[in-house]
Order: structure tokens, then C-alpha cells, then sequence
């Protein structure tokens, strides 16, 4: 397996990571229970380094935040198609921090619960409109990840 530890790319994209992946976990819970997922279109993987690198970054940017984590990946081999990458915090919560981390991850899955309904019932014009992206929802994060990374000039 390559190692892209100090892949200029990866070093680069990790220090972008790093306050994103801070914003990931609720507040007041301590820093712990973050979750960060973004779906990119897989041209923008290539072109950041690809699927392997962006995962080498997360890894990194974690072990900087003291996570104890697990990452996944999927990528798109289709012209116009998406790769989801992601990262979340298996640290056990502290007990002062675990009612706040339960609360937020029962709040994301209603949100994606949600989110799959509206789409389910997107033909049916009496259903009621879909409330906007929650922060840390896979939507947001994604945005916030191509703002970042194209701030920082990772995009070619």
C-alpha cells in the first residue's frame, strides 16, 4: 500500500480537514462524536489526489484531533459520477459529553430520514416542503469541503 503521510497533497488537504472535521461533532459535547461525510463529483477526487489520498488526509487530520476513527470510501469510475468519502470518531464519549452526542447523532438520522422522504414524495405536490440542510449533515459538509478546498487552491 502507498503511503501518502508526506504527500505534500495529503499534508495540504489534512490541514484544510482539520477545523472541518472539528465542526463535525455537536456542540458542547467536548470535541468527541464527530462524523464528516461529503459526496464529490469523482473528477474533483482525481483531482485532489484521489479516493486514497483524501482518505490518507482524513486519517491524518484525525490523528491531530486525537480521534480514534474509521474511514470509508466509494468512487465513481462513471464520467459524471460521485465518490463518497468519509470519517467518523469511535472514541468512547466521556459520560458529561454522551447525552449531547446521542442527541446529535438521533437528530442526524432524523435528518436523513427525512431527507429520503423528500425525495420519496417529491411527486406528491401535497407534501410539505423539506426543511433546509442541517450543519454536519452530509449536504452541508460537502459545500463547506469544495469551499474549503477551492479556497485554499487544492483544485487544479
Amino acid at each position: 500500500m502507498v503511503s501518502y503521510a508526506k504527500d505534500e497533497r495529503c499534508v495540504a488537504l489534512a490541514k484544510v480537514l482539520v477545523p472541518l472535521l472539528e465542526r463535525s461533532g455537536p456542540e458542547g459535547a467536548g470535541g468527541y462524536g464527530g462524523t464528516f461525510q461529503v459526496h464529490v463529483p469523482s473528477e474533483t477526487a482525481t483531482q485532489l489526489g484521489g479516493l486514497d489520498l483524501i482518505r490518507a488526509a482524513l486519517r491524518k487530520a484525525a490523528r491531530e484531533l486525537g480521534w480514534t476513527f474509521g474511514t470509508y470510501g466509494f468512487g465513481g469510475s462513471r464520467e459524471g459520477s460521485t465518490t463518497l468519502i468519509g470519517i467518523h470518531d469511535k472514541r468512547e464519549v466521556p459520560e458529561p459529553y454522551a447525552k449531547v452526542v446521542e442527541e446529535h447523532r438521533q437528530q442526524q438520522m432524523r435528518a436523513a430520514v427525512d431527507r429520503m422522504s423528500a425525495r420519496y414524495s417529491a411527486l406528491d405536490s401535497s407534501a410539505p416542503a423539506s426543511s433546509p440542510p442541517l450543519r454536519g449533515t452530509p449536504v452541508v459538509q460537502t459545500k463547506e469541503f469544495l469551499a474549503a478546498v477551492a479556497d485554499h487552491g487544492l483544485l487544479t
